[in-house]
Order: C-alpha cells, then sequence, then structure tokens
C-alpha cells in the first residue's frame, strides 16, 4: 500500500496516501449524502478511510488488513469514528464473508490500495526491505504462515527460478535460483543481508548499473509468494464487484504490473455485454455490468511523485456497478 510516514503524528499514523483526491472524487457519488457502506480492504495505516470518514458523516467504513499491528494502529487513527467503523482481522479476498459477518447487505465503495504498506516497509525487523538488514520474514500477517527463509532455503531450484521469473519479472531468475541452492546447502539463509550479498554476487554488472538495485525484483517476488498476493487479488476483485450495489464503485490501485492486469482483466470483462455480437439487441441480463471510470489506468502526477515516492508506480483503476449480476 503505496503510504509513508509523515512526522509523529498519533501511533506513528500520519502519512501520505498515494492519489489521495483523486480517490475521494471518484467514490463520492457513491457515497455522498446518504447512509453508505464502504470496504477499505487494505486499512494500512488508515489514511483513506480517515479522510473517507470525514467528507462523508453519514459513512459506515468496513477496513479490513491481514497485519494486525496495521488495524491497532489504525484504530488509534480513526478513534473518534470509532462508532461507524468496524476493523476486521482478515486478507481481502474475504470481503463477502465480513460484509455477511457484519450483517451487511453490500457496499456502495470499495478501495484496494494494493503491495507493501510503509507499516512494513519501514519496519526493519519484518524484512520487506532489502536496504536494511533484518530477519527474512516477508510476512504481512506476522502470526502466521510460511517466511521468506522458508521459501529460500527450502523450495525446489526450479520452482524459485519460477518464482522469481514470474512475480519478479527477474531476467536472471535461473541463476540466482541456482546460487541460492548452492549456498544453502552449507548455510540456510536467515537474514535478509545475506540474500543481498548474494544477489550482488550473482546480477551482472552491467546489469546492475541500468536496472535498479539488484535485490529489487527477488524481494517483490519472494513478497508475493510468501502472501500469495496475486491469489488473493484474483479472488478479491471478482468478489468486491459482486458485493457493490447498483451505483456502487471500485477503487484499485496497484504498484505492478501483475497485479495490474489481474485488475485490468476484471474490470474490463464486467464492462462488456455478453450478448452474442450477431444480435441485433441486447439480451436481457447480458448487458455490461461496469462502467469504467478511468480510460486505461491513471498514474500519479509528477507533483504527487516528488511529495512520496512510493507513488511512481502507482495505476489506478476505476468503476462503477451499473446493472446486478444475472
Amino acid at each position: 500500500m503505496g503510504q509513508h510516514p509523515e512526522g509523529d503524528g498519533p501511533a506513528g499514523a500520519r502519512h501520505v496516501p498515494v492519489l489521495l483526491p483523486r480517490v475521494l472524487e471518484l467514490l463520492e457519488p457513491a457515497l455522498s449524502g446518504r447512509p453508505a457502506v464502504m470496504v477499505d480492504a487494505t486499512l494500512g495505516l488508515g489514511g483513506h478511510s480517515a479522510a473517507l470518514l470525514a467528507a462523508h458523516p453519514q459513512l459506515t467504513l468496513v477496513g479490513l488488513d491481514r497485519d494486525p499491528q496495521a488495524l491497532e494502529l489504525a484504530g488509534r487513527r480513526l478513534v473518534a469514528y470509532a462508532g461507524r467503523t468496524h476493523l476486521v482481522h482478515a486478507v481481502y479476498d474475504r470481503i463477502a464473508d465480513v460484509l455477511a459477518e457484519l450483517g451487511l447487505p453490500g457496499a456502495d465503495g470499495v478501495l484496494f490500495d494494493l503491495g507493501v504498506s510503509s507499516l512494513q516497509l519501514d519496519a526493519d525487523e519484518r524484512g520487506f526491505s532489502y536496504s536494511r538488514d533484518s530477519d527474512l520474514d516477508m510476512r504481512m500477517d506476522p502470526t502466521t504462515g510460511p517466511t521468506a527463509a522458508d521459501v529460500v532455503n527450502t523450495y525446489p531450484v526450479p520452482q524459485l527460478a519460477r518464482i522469481l521469473r514470474e512475480y519478479g519479472e527477474e531476467r536472471f531468475a535461473g541463476r540466482i535460483a541456482a546460487a541460492i541452492g548452492r549456498t544453502r546447502d552449507h548455510r540456510p539463509f536467515t537474514r535478509s543481508a545475506e540474500l543481498v550479498e548474494l544477489l550482488y554476487a550473482t546480477v551482472p554488472a552491467a546489469s546492475r548499473r541500468t536496472g535498479g538495485h539488484p535485490a529489487k525484483r527477488t524481494f517483490q517476488a519472494l513478497r508475493i509468494e510468501v502472501n500469495a498476493e496475486l491469489d488473493a487479488v484474483r479472488d478479491a476483485v471478482p468478489a468486491a464487484v459482486d458485493s457493490l450495489t447498483l451505483g456502487g464503485r471500485i477503487v484499485v490501485l496497484s504498484y505492478h504490473s501483475l497485479e495490474d492486469r489481474l485488475v485490468k482483466r476484471e474490470l474490463a470483462a464486467r464492462s462488456v455485454s455478453t450478448s452474442p455480437q450477431d444480435l441485433p439487441v441486447e439480451l436481457p441480463g447480458h448487458g455490461p455490468e461496469l462502467r469504467l471510470l478511468v480510460r486505461g489506468s491513471q498514474p500519479a502526477s509528477e507533483d504527487e511523485i516528488a511529495d512520496n515516492p512510493r507513488a511512481a508506480s502507482v495505476r489506478l483503476r476505476a468503476a462503477e456497478r451499473i446493472r446486478e449480476a444475472a
């Protein structure tokens, strides 16, 4: 989630949410002037949620996050709105279950701010950053599941190479996986600096000069694997669209091409008619479910990137529910 800390606000929760004015603008028609339900599927430090609750006094907000620390900090940030918030420890692919458990029939707005949050990236002990040495962990929910060290030390070399190639789009995936295999045989990886050192030694110097930090793509791939991020996005976006009321809106912020591609595919498929093309009239129940609100995907402006470097890779997509599913 593309946020960064700003100053010493309560619970460290002051930060700059990515594309905040645009997110508010897109969601406003679905939330304004009435009792509405908003799902912030990636609560993080609560920046987007705080702005939405302030803008819409009748809004009920459901905030999901798999990270217990994020829920605690966001809860402190949103304490003034406690009567209108439900903060839930859950991965975002459980949107439908959470709404049902809360007795809410649907959502008027859904927001996804995908990827790693500032809280996770800036916490040295979480192991997400290749620029600081820490335990090789990378779990967004540190209470469950395998760590990045488990992946690096136990996955077969061909499987490691596939993950680096598919999730990190790493050109040297095979070479890196083989080097990991040779090294772990006599010294398992436990710290991020150990992996970074191997990557510096394995990725050719010429590529380092033009392709950025040699650990960037490998760390991204491991994070996606550890947290099953693409599987969650693949399930969550359809579930979110299904949960939308008529006139409800979904906004998704993605930070790399793999997740953006999944979002694009789902929203595009629901924004066209499913009637046979040679029919002269639209079949009942076959018209588009969604109306796309953004042409293609929207990046951050140069000014926003200057203010918040983590916005550099963001791509925003948004749609409005215009028909119930058949």
